[in-house]
């Protein structure tokens, strides 16, 4: 490494772009990704629970598609063959 140089060349890469960002201390960089990563998952957690509840409707058709399905093939049985 070069002296007086003690960030890592990934770190100027991918946090160049946004503005101010090299200048404030390690413990706030830190912060700043950790409220960054926690959104993210947060984010994908509510969104991942909504999908996953919107299937119950999902399902309720499929019940009733089953249960017209059977009673149709009871049907046919119990019909008289002529």
């Amino acid at each position: 490494m070069v002296k007086g140089r003690n960030r890592l060349p990934t770190e100027l890469l991918l946090l160049s772009g946004i503005p101010g960002f090299p200048s404030l201390t390690t413990k706030t960089k830190n912060a700043v990704v950790a409220g960054g990563l926690t959104s993210f998952f947060f984010g994908v957690y509510f969104y991942t629970m909504r999908a996953v509840v919107g299937t119950y409707e999902l399902q309720v058709a499929i019940d009733k598609f089953e249960d017209l399905k059977h009673r149709n093939e009871q049907e046919a049985t119990l019909a008289p063959k002529s």
